[in-house]
């Protein structure tokens, strides 16, 4: 059997989760099975289109990204609030009743929720990843213990979370994944290929927080920024918080290989004032993400337009954050 496994792109959760949804498939399914992984991200328009194969022997997997209707999906595991991007969607989903289709919008992340019902499901033990499911769980959850902890990522885990989301090597990111399934973060983060990465990404990180306290402007609790002439260029959702603690809100641009990023977020350390829905807000641009944070991604060309909706979401959270107090 070949299993083919859809993955939220560049996100942590993403890689635990396809690492251990394919060890469980070897481990209590088929010890023989191929893997093949293919990083799925969020935009308009079909963005499964060349996702599935039409050969039978293929099985698909989805984890920790949106639903699909066709019916040549075999498992799928999300926990995003934005994982049905229309009625439609919602609505197959609540009829079909499918088996192996597994839905958690309350889950804090997708790794620890798929490796749950795995374990649930299939009797797989997940006993081996405990740490590995513990730190997907924090990082995706935002449960850090400060903004310095965030920003500055000391902890193996953290490491691997600041190479995953910048490394776009195709072979690298299979490689990562195979890592996951067999070695533990702290050998994982001490291999060449994070450090080498990771040299830059400091440097980097550097630059960021310098380039946010001349450009980043804190205004009714909500920061926004605009970075989209510094190419490749990627902030730490963090950063913001970083540098203004008391913030409620933030809105970016950023530009990205392929794509002029908006990213929105609420303060994970004032969690208990959050108003806004930052999935549902998103949502209306043709985004998603999670009631605390998300993101729409735009073409490269579409900076004017990308500016026209951080506005507008910002202006939505200005009004949020003034009735947060």
């Amino acid at each position: 059997m070949h299993v083919r496994v859809l993955y939220h792109d560049h996100c942590f959760d993403g890689a635990t989760s396809a690492a251990l949804f394919a060890e469980c498939y070897a481990q209590r399914l088929s010890p023989s099975a191929s893997f093949e992984f293919v990083g799925m991200n969020h935009g308009t328009g079909d963005v499964f289109a060349g996702a599935f194969s039409d050969d039978p022997s293929v099985e698909h997997v989805c984890v920790d990204f949106r639903y699909s209707a066709d019916p040549r999906l075999g498992w799928w595991f999300d926990h995003h609030q934005s994982a049905f991007m229309s009625d439609a969607d919602a609505a197959h989903f609540q009829r079909v009743q499918h088996r192996r289709h597994f839905y958690d919008p309350k889950a804090q992340s997708c790794s620890k929720f798929l490796a749950d019902r795995c374990h649930t499901e299939l009797g797989f033990d997940t006993a081996p990843f405990a740490d590995l499911i513990a730190w997907a769980d924090l990082i995706d959850g935002a449960r850090f213990a400060s903004p310095e902890q965030a920003v500055m990522c000391r902890e193996p885990a953290l490491q691997l979370m600041t190479w995953v989301e910048q490394n776009r090597d195709p072979q690298l990111k299979l490689r990562f994944i195979d890592d996951l399934r067999r070695r533990s973060l702290a050998e994982i983060a001490a291999e060449s290929y994070v450090q080498t990465a990771l040299a830059p990404l400091v440097e980097q990180r550097d630059e960021v927080l310098r380039l946010l306290r001349e450009r980043a402007v804190l205004e009714a609790g909500v920061v926004t920024y605009d970075v989209v002439d510094q190419a490749r260029l990627q902030v730490s959702k963090f950063a913001p918080y970083f540098l203004y603690p008391e913030a409620h809100y933030v809105v970016g641009l950023s530009s990205l290989p392929g794509r002029t990023k908006l990213s929105v977020g609420s303060n994970p350390w004032r969690s208990d004032r959050r108003t806004a829905n930052i999935a549902t807000l998103c949502g209306r641009y043709g985004g998603g993400g999670h009631p605390a944070v998300g993101a729409v991604s735009l073409l490269p060309d579409e900076v004017a337009t990308a500016r026209q909706y951080a506005a507008e979401i910002a202006a939505v959270l200005k009004e949020a954050a003034r009735q947060e107090g």
